[in-house]
C-alpha cells in the first residue's frame, strides 16, 4: 500500500506541474556531439529519470518491475538460458530482486564509475559487471542479451548500431523493450526518450517469438502496451 500511494502521488505531481516526463527529459538532453558515456552520466547525475528508488528511473522501481520479476525467470528457464548479458544494467536496483537461475550474469553499462561501484558491492561468483558501450564495444557471446529501456533513449542511428552489434556477438536471444501498439516511430537525440515499436520502421523486426506485457502503470496508463519482445539474435 505504501508503494502504491507513493506511485500515485508521483503521478499527481507530474500532472500538477503540467509536464510530461518525456518532455522534461527531452528538454534536458545533452548536445548532439556528446559522447554516449557523457550523455548518460549527465542524466544520472541530475536524477532526470527519478531518484525515489532507483537512479535508473521510475520504470526500474519495484512496482513497475513486479510482473517482469515474475515472468523473466520463467522465460530464462523455458529457453534454457545459462548466460545472460544485462545491458544496460543501470544501478542494478530491481534486477537484484530477480532470481534468474543463470550460471553467468554480466551486467554492463557505459558509465565506468557506476560499474566500479557495482563490482565493489555486488560482484560474486557467476556475477560480474563490465563497462561497455552497446553501440560499439565487443560483447560477450551469451544465451540472452537483455536490453530493457535502452533503445527508447537512442537515436535511430545509435539504435541500429546497437542491434548490429548484438548480431555480431553471435548470442542466441535478444530481449528488448517494444511498444507494439505504436504504428510509427520518431527519431530523437540520444539521451531523450520516446516509445519505440521494434517491428515498425526503420527497424522492421519480425514478430517476436515471445511478448511479455509489463503491466506498466506509468503516466496515467499512457504506456499500457509497454512490453518485452524476444527475438533470435540471428533475426535482428
Amino acid at each position: 500500500m505504501k508503494h502504491s500511494l507513493f506511485e500515485r502521488a508521483r503521478q499527481l505531481a507530474w500532472r500538477y506541474l503540467g509536464i510530461r516526463r518525456s518532455e522534461l527529459i527531452s528538454s534536458l538532453a545533452p548536445a548532439n556531439d556528446a559522447t554516449m558515456a557523457s550523455v548518460f552520466t549527465s542524466v544520472y547525475a541530475r536524477g532526470i529519470w527519478g531518484r525515489a528508488e532507483s537512479l535508473s528511473g521510475w520504470g526500474s522501481n519495484l512496482i513497475q518491475t513486479a510482473k517482469l520479476r515474475e515472468e523473466l525467470p520463467k522465460l530464462v528457464a523455458d529457453l534454457g538460458v545459462r548466460s545472460f548479458l544485462d545491458i544496460p544494467c543501470g544501478d542494478w536496483y530491481w534486477m537484484r530482486h530477480a532470481v534468474l537461475g543463470v550460471e553467468r550474469y554480466v551486467g554492463a553499462d557505459v558509465m565506468p564509475s557506476l560499474i566500479e561501484e557495482l563490482n565493489k558491492t555486488f560482484a560474486a561468483t557467476g556475477r560480474e559487471f563490465w563497462t561497455l558501450d552497446a553501440t560499439s564495444d565487443q560483447l560477450p557471446q551469451v544465451d540472452m542479451i537483455f536490453c530493457r529501456d535502452c533503445l527508447v533513449h537512442f537515436s535511430f542511428e545509435d539504435a541500429q548500431k546497437t542491434l548490429a552489434n548484438f548480431r555480431r556477438s553471435a548470442s542466441r536471444y535478444f530481449v528488448g523493450t517494444t511498444f507494439p501498439d505504436r504504428q510509427r516511430n520518431i527519431d530523437i537525440r540520444t539521451g531523450e526518450w520516446r516509445p519505440l515499436n521494434l517491428c515498425a520502421a526503420p527497424f522492421d523486426l519480425p514478430p517476436p517469438i515471445r511478448l511479455i506485457n509489463e503491466g506498466c502503470t506509468e503516466d496515467d496508463l499512457k504506456f499500457t502496451d509497454k512490453s518485452l519482445g524476444v527475438w533470435r539474435v540471428g533475426d535482428l
